[in-house]
């Protein structure tokens, strides 16, 4: 009892085992996960994002995406019945930075790959109220005008090998040529079009 007033007394002494307590709390928590095979190795089938699809992704961040649509499908019936399989960490181990989120402003787009046409994102894009009357998504007409040069898309992809991301010799070597001269709403879409791909079959 004694030693209890003197921590409940002394408020540096109590902050810093509230920080050891909290610390090694979270460490129990955390730690395990690095070493799960279940969230880190790469489900059947996943490949590192092709040079127009990482350009793709880069835009998807630049311009905001990710803050009003989540990809992170929860393990509950009426989230699964609406879009899909659940997400799992193994299809986002190569994903620099994650794209998980509790927030939805718009529908969340985890399992949106191949759901709509080129056609559709793309009118989507330069006016979501041409397909969808009632959206209040902001329209992203400059994206049609951008074009891109691809002198980052090597060096973007030699950063995520070195954190694990198998990109070859040979697609880095390749990557300034594949996405050189492509406008910025090609490359948004494939991005989009290939997202929660392998996992939309077991609904």
């Amino acid at each position: 009892m004694k030693n209890h007033d003197i921590v409940e007394k002394n408020i540096g002494l109590m902050i810093v085992l509230t920080v050891v307590a909290i610390s090694f709390g979270g460490l129990v928590e955390i730690v395990p996960q690095f070493f799960l095979e279940e969230t880190t190795k790469p489900i059947a089938g996943l490949m590192p994002l092709e040079a127009k699809e990482l350009e793709g992704r880069d835009i998807y961040i630049r311009e905001g995406c990710h803050v009003c649509h989540t990809q992170m499908i929860r393990p509950l019936r009426a989230e699964v019945e609406r879009y899909g399989h659940y997400s799992v960490a193994g299809e986002s181990v190569y994903d620099h930075p994650f794209l998980w989120g509790s927030k939805r402003t718009g529908p969340d787009l985890a399992r949106v790959g191949t759901r709509y046409s080129d056609a559709w994102h793309k009118a989507h894009l330069y006016n979501p109220r041409n397909v969808v009357p009632e959206s209040n998504m902001p329209s992203f007409p400059w994206l049609f005008d951008n074009i891109l040069d691809g002198k980052d898309t090597a060096a973007k992809m030699t950063a995520l090998r070195t954190v694990g991301v198998p990109y070859t010799d040979a697609d880095i070597a390749g990557a300034k040529a594949a996405v050189e001269g492509v406008v910025e709403i090609d490359a948004l879409v494939a991005y989009l079009q290939q997202l929660g791909i392998l996992l939309q079959q077991k609904r």
